[in-house]
């Protein structure tokens, strides 16, 4: 997506400033028939610009669904993976760098992101875990 640092009209005033924000399909929209209001009846937009802009417009559309649709998976795969430790002997860092080992006794999810509980103690965070015997 594309960085906005600020929006101007076309008579040069600048209205609503955005710093640090992105374009999105719904912005790209706005634009587009703004684009199709404003223009010069005497000249308008030629058939290959439309179906240009159309074409983007759902490419952009397509390309937002498919990350989310990859933030599912990735997500998905993580607590697949987490619950395949249960019963298992691991070893894992704590926010200390001292190493423990134990077995997985349960996997919890909680937003989205798993957290193991290994010989008792809970919030163990699976990315943690350097040996799975």
């Amino acid at each position: 997506m594309t960085s906005v640092d600020s929006v101007q009209t076309t008579q040069g005033n600048q209205i609503d400033r955005k710093t640090g924000g992105t374009l999105g399909k719904d912005d790209f929209l706005k634009l587009f028939v703004a684009q199709l209001q404003h223009q010069d009846p005497m000249n308008p937009m030629q058939d290959s610009d439309f179906m240009g802009q159309m074409a983007s417009f759902s490419t952009l559309e397509q390309i937002t669904n498919m990350a989310t649709a990859n933030q599912n998976v990735a997500a998905n795969l993580s607590s697949s993976s987490a619950i395949n430790l249960i019963g298992r002997t691991v070893t894992y860092t704590d926010e200390n760098d001292i190493s423990h080992t134990g077995v997985v006794e349960k996997v919890t999810t909680a937003g989205g992101t798993p957290s193991l509980t290994v010989d008792g103690v809970d919030g163990i965070d699976p990315a943690t875990i350097s040996q799975v015997a």
